[in-house]
């Protein structure tokens, strides 16, 4: 490090710059803006999850690793740059942007300060092509269950690339139109930002939620991750305050006083996405959308319920209608294979 000028530990752990116009404890809180939506892909082992060996238990603790590394390694960036960012009005004003600015004070050399933010951009590159990848399949998945309108469109696989290419050209444009904001408005952008935080929160608090108000009484008994009682709960609700804060907190303007440039509009945002979902569920979807199916490979005659439901892994409910074919003669010596699959209003051999 070359800085001419370096903070001081009080400056970097105690002092609290705060010129927002709010009051210290709110726009401290508020400060969780970015570090949560850095922080949101909770779900992205979940959609990976057929490519992990012993999913059931490696998978809820991959998705705990991935936070606490995530904490680990951002704590330890910005206390870099709080070290090295000298004057912080300097640094605000900078023409460049903040993350340059303080690179160049570092090491005084322009060629050093570029070598050094190609690292973060790259982490932003890899992180983009791993939730283009994660969003499509979901989006292809929805749209295989008739989630979505022109569903038949998007749930295609492409006969030469194997991929769902409709749904990741749907869900990489806008990305890139919305991206484009930030050279036109910013407070546009910021609104994207705390829509996506809040909507993802909201999603990740819904089934928390449930399980709260089922006293935790509806999780299999026999899951290979597995918190004590008292951790669970003190897990769930403090996972509920945090979303809760959230919602409110994020709708928030980021400065006083409110001014045209300056308002959150992310309330809206977030309302005309779920004015949309909610019509074209209404017009379309509700008369298509039958929920993900539940596939059962390797089921051999009889079809008794107790062999459905263990084949099925607890994914077929008595009163659902299962649906059986005797094919054929079967040799004693050999066990004939079908596959059965089962969904909530009927089941296709």
């Amino acid at each position: 490090m070359r800085a001419e000028e370096y903070q001081p530990a009080d400056f970097v752990f105690k002092k609290f710059v705060n010129e927002t116009g709010w009051p210290d404890g709110v726009a401290w809180l508020m400060g969780f803006l970015q570090g949560a939506l850095a922080l949101t892909g909770y779900d992205a082992v979940a959609h990976m999850i057929e490519e992990i060996p012993n999913p059931t238990k490696e998978g809820p603790i991959l998705m705990v690793y991935a936070v606490m590394i995530g904490m680990g390694t951002g704590f330890a960036f910005l206390t870099v740059l709080l070290f090295c960012m000298g004057d912080i009005q300097d640094v605000i004003s900078a023409t460049e942007g903040p993350l340059l600015s303080i690179f160049y004070r570092a090491t005084r050399s322009k060629a050093l300060s570029l070598c050094l933010t190609i690292f973060p951009l790259g982490c932003l590159l890899f992180a983009s092509t791993t939730l283009m990848t994660t969003s499509s399949r979901i989006l292809y998945a929805f749209a295989r269950d008739n989630g979505l309108p022109f569903s038949t469109v998007f749930a295609t696989i492409h006969p030469t690339l194997q991929v769902p290419l409709n749904s990741l050209l749907l869900t990489t444009i806008p990305v890139l139109l919305l991206g484009s904001l930030y050279l036109i408005s910013t407070t546009a952008l910021n609104a994207i930002f705390s829509t996506a935080v809040i909507s993802l929160a909201l999603s990740y608090a819904f089934p928390v939620l449930i399980n709260v108000l089922t006293g935790r009484k509806r999780l299999p008994e026999d899951r290979d991750f597995r918190l004590p009682g008292i951790v669970g709960w003190i897990c769930n609700l403090v996972g509920l305050t945090f979303v809760c804060g959230c919602t409110v907190l994020f709708v928030l303007p980021p400065q006083l006083p409110v001014t045209r440039e300056n308002m959150n509009y992310s309330f809206a945002v977030f309302f005309i996405i779920v004015g949309i979902s909610t019509l074209a569920y209404h017009f379309e979807g509700k008369g298509v959308f039958k929920g993900p199916v539940t596939e059962s490979h390797h089921l051999h005659q009889p079809l008794a319920q107790s062999s459905v439901e263990a084949n099925t892994e607890g994914g077929w409910k008595p009163g659902m209608p299962i649906l059986a074919y005797d094919i054929g003669e079967e040799d004693d010596d050999e066990e004939e294979e079908i596959t059965v699959t089962v969904c909530h209003r009927d089941v296709e051999r």
